[in-house]
């Protein structure tokens, strides 16, 4: 299994794994995007040849704004979502970045319970954040 940073041609694998998890997901040009800015990190985890997982986040003011975890179904459970984002914050921190935050779903508990396990703390509730199904998200913040 390798953590490396997303490249462009990532983002075709990307997408395809986006849209079958999310119910309003990213299309291929904000990965594009969202790669191109010097001031964001974007990780795929890679194994023997295929992309499983990837997370990203969004650097502004020494914040890191996760938007996107996702792990392949077939390889959830097995701590790869844990070790990419504690890459992630990891490189974070390394580029100057101080606290991280995200939205997930209240009734996500698999990946709020990884989130606390990675230190994030509860901090509010964005109500009907999420569309299709509507639902309120949990803010936390690390």
């Amino acid at each position: 299994m390798v953590i490396r940073q997303m490249e462009e041609k990532d983002i075709p694998y990307v997408h395809e794994i986006e849209g079958r998890i999310f119910s309003r997901p990213w299309s291929k040009e904000d990965f594009r995007k969202s790669i191109q800015d010097p001031h964001n990190i974007y990780l795929v985890v890679e194994q023997d040849g295929e992309i499983i997982a990837y997370c990203g986040l969004w650097g502004v003011a020494g914040e890191g704004q996760i938007n996107n975890v996702a792990v392949e179904s077939s390889y959830r459970n097995r701590g790869i979502g844990r070790k990419m984002l504690q890459s992630l914050i990891d490189i974070g921190r390394n580029n100057g970045l101080k606290s991280f935050t995200l939205e997930v779903r209240v009734s996500n508990l698999s990946a709020i319970a990884l989130y606390h396990r990675l230190g994030f703390q509860a901090a509010g509730i964005r109500k009907s954040f999420y569309e299709a199904p509507k639902e309120d998200a949990l803010i936390m913040w690390l």
